[in-house]
């Protein structure tokens, strides 16, 4: 093996890694033929590092401005088996490429070659350090493109193709249309009215004092001591009649808030439909006939159903209307009603000795549970697209 003659240098005593019996592993195993010599451009000696390979039959030969040199075995290795696992290729490329890689640590040794070694070596490890990142660009390139070609000839063009997935409406709100559709059938307009209110349109108008638990924090939530978000649809029958002359016939549905514990029959916001009549001569036989129309709409001609005298603050008489459920063999509650109380009336500016009126009140989801045997109101609130199908 030929080694580079030592040089007389006072001001270095430590042996100089890049000369002599140095070798480098990238390029060229160990038991290639011949010495491997690049010129350090100086004409002072030759460095015995084993960057490339450039063997001929006669043996070493200078290295310098050789670009077609073959790799190391141990590399050439790992690129002819080059693996396909993402993970695999990061391991592999950190190995030779990464920060405390085999070509970082050759550049970590330049500080040891000589000022006349180091632009020949510098030149040569940024023309190893490229070829290899070429060399992986190509591999992963290749290896994508195979992947590619393997995906496209699995396709059987011959199958029929995957039926996209169509959107449905909410079960709430076919409900909540069913609903409209049937009281606009017989004259109710549809109004909506604000979220959040102050405590004279959600309790004060409709005749609800200011002991009455429903104005506690633990029923009610409250933006400011005087702003809430609205516990029922009721404060946009307020609205129509402050803003209205009578007669009017408006149903107002929307989302309504009460601070109450979720379980399977009870959540902390909820759907209404508000109905209120204002007219003269308005009787509690008209509002028999209008709900039990809506009843016999929604569950059929034949349901059973029944008036059942209940108090609310803002009706009087009042009542709740139950209908009979078969599979469980007992009366449901599905809706609240009465006469409106005269104090409303007067509270709205309408004169309670020449207008009357009727109000009720249901909630959107007792509505659907019961019509389509539904056991838990959680469901239409948790987004799951298994029990969202049933319904499309």
């Amino acid at each position: 093996m030929r080694c580079a003659a030592p040089r007389t240098a006072p001001h270095r005593t430590a042996p100089n890694p890049w000369r002599g019996q140095e070798r480098h592993r990238l390029y060229k195993g160990a038991d290639a033929p011949g010495a491997f010599r690049v010129s350090s451009g100086t004409g002072q000696g030759h460095s015995d590092h084993r960057l490339r390979r450039a063997v001929d039959q006669d043996g070493a030969r200078d290295l310098s401005g050789t670009d077609d040199r073959p790799l190391d075995p141990v590399l050439e290795a790992d690129l002819e088996s080059f693996p396909e696992n993402p993970k695999d290729i990061d391991e592999l490329r950190s190995k030779y490429l990464g920060r405390k890689g085999q070509v970082a640590a050759l550049f970590a040794l330049m500080g040891q070659a000589t000022p006349e070694e180091r632009p020949t070596l510098g030149k040569d490890l940024n023309i190893l350090k490229q070829d290899l990142i070429n060399q992986f660009d190509e591999k992963v390139a290749s290896l994508a493109a195979t992947q590619q070609i393997a995906e496209d000839e699995s396709i059987d063009l011959s199958l029929p193709g995957k039926t996209p997935r169509i959107g449905s409406i909410h079960i709430l709100e076919q409900t909540l249309s069913e609903i409209k559709d049937i009281f606009k059938s017989i004259g109710f307009h549809v109004a909506y009215g604000p979220e959040v209110e102050d405590e004279f349109h959600n309790f004060t108008a409709l005749n609800i004092p200011e002991h009455h638990p429903a104005r506690d924090m633990q029923d009610t939530f409250f933006i400011d001591p005087t702003t809430v978000l609205r516990t029922h649809t009721s404060n946009g029958q307020i609205h129509l009649m402050e803003n209205e002359d009578p007669p009017i016939r408006y149903i107002v549905p929307g989302r309504v808030y009460r601070n109450e514990a979720i379980g399977y029959k009870s959540y902390c916001l909820f759907h209404q439909v508000e109905g209120i009549y204002i007219n003269e001569n308005v009787s509690f036989g008209q509002l028999k006939g209008c709900l039990e129309f809506f009843v016999r709409q929604m569950f059929g001609p034949n349901k059973k159903m029944r008036f059942r005298p209940s108090y609310f603050p803002f009706t009087e008489p009042s009542a709740e209307v139950d209908i009979w459920d078969d599979e469980r063999q007992e009366w449901m509650e599905i809706l609240g009603c009465g006469m409106v109380d005269p104090a409303v009336l007067d509270n709205v500016g309408y004169d309670s000795k020449k207008w009357h009126g009727y109000a009720f009140g249901m909630g959107v989801e007792r509505i659907a549970m019961l019509k389509h045997k539904i056991n838990d109101i959680r469901l239409f609130y948790n987004g799951d697209v298994r029990f969202l199908e049933q319904f499309s």
